[in-house]
């Protein structure tokens, strides 16, 4: 799967380029026009998850453990970690933004029977795989916990009330604004909660500076995060290729009328700011050995379980929109029921290694090549007509 994965991956970037270059000027506009914080704000927590915020304290050992891993001895943890969730793969989300917000519109390739039906196979999946990775996780958020004989059954009331809120907060896109807009707040709190703990624990804003610089690592190499390094770094790219399609899809409708080159800075490296800023707070835990418990780690698992609802509920709008499930048509109470179940069924399938992420990513790409391929054949002239009709 690794060529597969590759060959991805190098489509991918240079369709960037290409739009970039062929569409930079144009104006990317959606259905439900925000401003530039909403949008943010609605890409940053719909695109992320829990992963973000408990994973690195669980991966930098590895990374800086050059002995078992040489792989990663090209530059430090920070950067690596950096390198798996920031900057470069963001690019992929602004890649499907374009494409729905100025391409499908002429295309409508996703209109297509057999692709509607693999689309929302991959952003139902997807979902599922969303919630099934905090239930698998909960154990290490909540160790304490983790230790009482009740502990499944709280795992499995939290994850399946994340679920329900995610899908009562999908059946109106207000919620979905409203709770994107919260969950980016809560989350400049927590590292500004962190930094604090830090600074009362000895750390110096030079400490911290100097800490952050450590990120050049990733800027330095760049080209090494192109393709995979190796097959954990191949989970995390088939992930976020999981996720791309259904992301720019969904973003695409708050498009705002910016600039295609205006929408790639604010897709790329606007979100990359506070991941850089949250990563440099927790390598500077790991270095130093400081604690991660009690309010910290309370504050911790609130956020990244607000995470995991804003992911759900902007998915759950998506799949349920494309296949006209929706809460005019079946009220608001079945609405609920019928996604609530359908959730918590495909938990299950993920937990008994029925589906895996890396499918759903590699799908994902077959998604990419089709459409590209589509277009030569059938839609050319209506892709290439774009710059002479719009802007």
């Amino acid at each position: 799967m690794t060529v597969w994965l590759s060959a991805g991956l190098i489509f991918t970037f240079a369709a960037i380029l290409y739009v970039l270059f062929r569409w930079g000027n144009m104006r990317c506009e959606g259905p439900n026009p925000t401003s530039l914080l909403t949008f943010v704000a609605i890409l940053f927590t719909s695109g992320l998850d829990v992963g973000l915020v408990m994973f690195p304290l669980t991966e930098f050992g590895a990374y800086a453990d050059v002995g078992v891993n040489p792989e990663y001895g090209f530059t430090n943890p920070l950067a690596i970690e950096f390198g798996f969730w920031g900057f470069l793969i963001w690019g992929f989300y602004f890649l499907t933004c374009f494409y729905f917000c100025l391409i499908e519109p002429r295309v409508r390739f996703f209109d297509l029977k057999p692709v509607k039906f693999l689309n929302n196979l991959v952003i139902i999946g997807t979902c599922a795989f969303t919630a099934y990775l905090l239930l698998s996780n909960l154990p290490w958020y909540m160790p304490a916990l983790a230790q009482s004989g009740s502990a499944p059954l709280v795992f499995f009331g939290i994850v399946f009330t994340v679920i329900g809120l995610a899908v009562y907060s999908s059946t109106d896109l207000k919620y979905v604004r409203i709770l994107s807009l919260a969950s980016s707040g809560l989350f400049a709190c927590l590292i500004l909660l962190l930094g604090l703990n830090a600074l009362q624990n000895g750390m110096m804003m030079a400490d911290y500076a100097s800490t952050l610089s450590l990120i050049g690592g990733y800027f330095a190499h760049l080209d090494k995060f192109v393709l995979p390094i190796n097959d954990y770094h191949e989970f995390y790219l088939y992930w976020w290729f999981a996720w791309s399609i259904m992301i720019g899809q969904f973003t695409a409708r708050f498009a705002g009328g910016l600039k295609t080159w205006q929408v790639f800075l604010a897709m790329v490296v606007v979100p990359s700011a506070p991941i850089a800023l949250w990563f440099t707070v927790l390598y500077y835990y790991h270095l130093n050995e400081l604690a991660v418990a009690g309010l910290i780690n309370g504050a911790m698992v609130f956020v990244g379980v607000t995470f995991v609802v804003n992911s759900l509920d902007s998915l759950v709008r998506l799949y349920t929109d494309n296949l006209g499930l929706t809460v005019a048509r079946f009220g608001r109470k079945r609405y609920w029921l019928g996604n609530f179940a359908a959730l918590c069924l495909l938990i299950v399938a993920f937990q008994g290694d029925f589906l895996e992420i890396q499918w759903v990513g590699a799908l994902v790409i077959a998604i990419y090549f089709f459409c590209f391929l589509y277009i030569l054949g059938n839609k050319r002239q209506a892709v290439q007509s774009i710059g002479r009709t719009l802007g």
